[in-house]
């Protein structure tokens, strides 16, 4: 596995694909940056997660991150974003097994203006969580529902802001725990101008669980990642790697992350 990111890094760092020489790279950078930019795109994103469970075991995700946007009219964007999350969860006692499946899908709509002000955007929505796990080690087995907004500046080098999302339980499966948690995504990219499409990303999830005891609520990542634009050829695509280490964590959360990114493009 070191090895695979080592190859995506040095792909990002070393070449200098034909899309990157051409003027529309900086400018999908940056739209692939932007959480609700007016653009089709279709992010994989994969995690490894390090030392998860009592058993200190790795713990595989991948996210399917669809990101759909439609016009309401001249002035007004709708953008919805869903989150499928295929794991692999190791396990947590010694006799079970790792368990594969889907996890709880997350379902987003930002309503947002079409044109930024003074390089600003912003967006405002709502944020629904599926009971869709197909095992109860790999979903909360509740519906949710909570807001969510996001907000951030599109600079000549420097995109950044913060998305955020709060889901509280509507419905649970018998035996399971009602839901109070958070989501915080800070996000602060440097877009090299001599390199058009490359950037380094700090972009860390952050969680609160608030039903948890004190102590155990928060999980903050520390790190960054590295980002390039690129073809295969005629599709542009966007591959990130990076590396995260959680600063702040409850006693069986992961202790560190490599993120792999493969995200496809569809500008209009």
């Amino acid at each position: 596995m070191k090895r695979l990111l080592a190859t995506l890094v040095a792909e990002c760092v070393h070449v200098v694909p034909a899309v990157a020489q051409q003027g529309d790279a900086a400018s999908l950078a940056k739209a692939a940056q932007n959480p609700i930019a007016d653009m089709n795109s279709v992010p994989l994103q994969f995690n490894m997660n390090y030392d998860t469970g009592p058993l200190e075991k790795p713990q595989y995700l991948l996210n399917i991150q669809p990101v759909y946007p439609f016009s309401l009219d001249a002035d007004w964007n709708v953008i919805t974003r869903t989150i499928v999350p295929v794991l692999s969860q190791p396990a947590f006692t010694p006799e079970q097994d790792r368990e594969f499946g889907i996890g709880d899908i997350q379902f987003s709509a930002f309503l947002s203006p079409r044109q930024a002000v003074g390089g600003w955007v912003w967006g405002v929505g709502a944020i629904a969580q599926l009971n869709t796990a197909t095992d109860d080690r790999l979903g909360q087995g509740v519906w949710g529902l909570g807001p969510t907004a996001v907000v951030l500046n599109l600079g000549k080098t420097w995109v950044y802001g913060a998305l955020i999302n709060n889901v509280w339980s509507v419905a649970t499966d018998n035996g399971r725990p009602s839901v109070n948690q958070m989501l915080l995504q800070p996000f602060i990219n440097y877009n090299f101008p001599d390199a058009p499409g490359r950037y380094l990303s700090f972009s860390p999830i952050v969680t609160a669980n608030w039903k948890a005891d004190s102590g155990q609520q928060w999980t903050v990542p520390l790190g960054v990642s590295i980002g390039q634009i690129f073809k295969i050829g005629a599709q542009p695509v966007n591959v990130q790697a990076g590396y995260y280490y959680n600063v702040e964590r409850p006693d069986e959360a992961s202790r560190y992350q490599v993120r792999l990114q493969l995200q496809f493009l569809f500008p209009k």
